[in-house]
């Protein structure tokens, strides 16, 4: 999000605060460390993950606007640091660890934050949010009470978008066939933006759209959330 997505993460940041609670970002906070996970460098990936596991140790809550990022730490640093001095911290870590749609609808009961959003709007469930986080309703839920927003759902919601990372770059020519038919769904409906609260599918989906000359747009759910109704 620091590189590629900063407004998503501006707009997790300004809808915290204004529920009162305080953000903290630490400067130890990179890369979590998935990609080496996901190609069986769990060595490397203990190595770049241990300083984000000491600079969240004492946190109350994480936050994390992506399902991919969110399910490393609460799935998998578990597995990754098991039988290691660091196991205990990644647990705590991990019971700690919320997605950011989950953690407005399901830690604090919060789903209407009074945005208003007068578009049309399909929603791409991200593999990890889905399948690893079990993450289908909230961002739905947080959706439906944005004021003027209609919410059309497509066909292949459930679908990879075909990004997976390193998938992607190993398999390009899979990964792009993947992703057409998940920007042909989503474009079925009619829907002005495709919402996720996965950046790195963002990220795949709005090239492919350009790529192919479709007005479609792509928006993270925090953005959309943080389109507060002027008074």
């Amino acid at each position: 999000m620091d590189a590629l997505y900063p407004r998503a993460a501006i707009s997790m940041v300004e809808i915290l605060e204004r529920l009162g609670h305080r953000v903290l970002c630490p400067d130890a906070l990179v890369c979590c460390g998935q990609p080496a996970f996901n190609s069986g460098y769990w060595d490397q990936a203990r190595a770049v993950a241990q300083p984000v596991l000491e600079s969240l140790q004492d946190a109350e809550a994480i936050v994390i606007g992506s399902g991919s990022c969110g399910a490393m730490l609460k799935i998998f640093y578990p597995q990754l640091f098991d039988k290691t001095p660091q196991k205990e911290m990644a647990c705590g870590v991990a019971a700690r660890t919320w997605e950011f749609s989950s953690f407005l609808v399901d830690k604090l009961g919060v789903t209407d934050l009074g945005a208003a959003f007068p578009h049309r709007v399909t929603f791409h469930d991200g593999c990890h949010g889905l399948r690893e986080l079990g993450l289908k309703q909230p961002p739905r839920t947080l959706l439906r009470s944005v004021q003027g927003l209609e919410l059309l759902e497509m066909k292949e919601a459930e679908t990879c978008c075909g990004f997976g990372g390193a998938f992607s770059a190993k398999f390009p020519m899979i990964s792009s066939a993947m992703g057409d038919v998940k920007c042909h769904s989503a474009l079925e409906t009619g829907a002005e933006y495709m919402v996720s609260n996965d950046s790195s599918c963002l990220m795949h989906l709005q090239g492919l759209l350009s790529r192919q000359g479709k007005s479609l747009k792509t928006m993270h759910l925090a953005e959309v959330l943080n389109c507060v109704k002027k008074n």
